[in-house]
């Protein structure tokens, strides 16, 4: 069964080498476990969505623009996460906020290709049907 994801929460983007943190602001006022909880609105890049260290996508301008300039070597960038749309699926049946609340089985798309995913919820005991 999925998770509710909460502040705190670890995710992996696949063009990153490194995790990141997701950051939930406490307006909802939804919480667990003293944390708050996320809904699918909780996609934007600095401020919920922290960079995952280097970049290695060529569809992000500053990797393709080293790497040209390393002729042709692939040249990972610092990652600055750019996200246009909602995680996606969320929970179909819990709200935060009247937005569906975050699951560890959403996903949301980065502009540049890179897929993020969920990998610790950042809490155990709250379910999400």
């Amino acid at each position: 069964m999925a998770k509710l994801v909460v502040t705190g929460a670890k995710m992996k983007c696949s063009f990153g080498n490194a995790p990141s943190t997701l950051l939930v602001l406490p307006v909802n006022k939804v919480m667990a476990g003293n944390k708050p909880v996320a809904n699918v609105m909780d996609n934007k890049p600095m401020v919920n969505i922290m960079p995952f260290g280097m970049c290695s996508s060529m569809s992000n301008p500053q990797v393709a623009s080293a790497t040209a300039a390393a002729m042709g070597a692939l040249t990972p960038m610092p990652c600055m996460p750019v996200i246009a749309a909602p995680w996606s699926p969320g929970s179909p049946t819990v709200k935060v906020g009247n937005m569906a609340a975050l699951n560890d089985k959403s996903k949301c798309q980065c502009n540049w290709g890179g897929m993020i995913e969920i990998q610790d919820p950042g809490q155990k005991d709250v379910e999400a049907p």
